[in-house]
């Protein structure tokens, strides 16, 4: 007995049959293409968590004015744009006493834009 009979292998020529190319091939065309949609999605999820990013940079950038602009802000709702980075970003804002009138609750909503979520910052600050 040789070594081709006891591995299995029947007939005398040497390399792939036409049937284990092609299945080779078809597992490898498999994971090439998950290859390319994992590639997709890591694109779209770096764009999408670039425009959070900014989304809450300009947040905070409007709640930094809003504690240290010496004026109170005004009590109730009121909206507005900014730009910040090349970019028009739309804010509204709810201004609400607390504590007796000696506390100003201000909520923030930033709009990061068609299908994002948006910025919603809630802090306090005295009078």
């Amino acid at each position: 007995m040789n070594a081709r009979t006891r591995c299995g292998r029947r007939g005398t020529g040497e390399g792939f049959t036409l049937l284990e190319m092609l299945v080779a091939l078809t597992i490898f065309s498999i994971a090439g293409l998950a290859l390319v949609r994992l590639q997709a999605v890591s694109a779209r999820t770096s764009v999408d968590l670039r425009m959070r990013t900014m989304t809450q940079i300009v947040a905070r950038n409007l709640m930094i004015e809003r504690l240290t602009d010496p004026a109170a802000p005004v009590r109730g709702a009121s909206e507005g744009t900014i730009e910040n980075a090349g970019r028009q970003w739309h804010w509204a804002q709810q201004v609400e006493e607390a504590d007796s009138g000696r506390m100003m609750v201000i909520t923030l909503r930033i709009d990061g834009g068609q299908g994002q979520s948006p910025a919603v910052l809630t802090f306090g600050r005295m009078k």
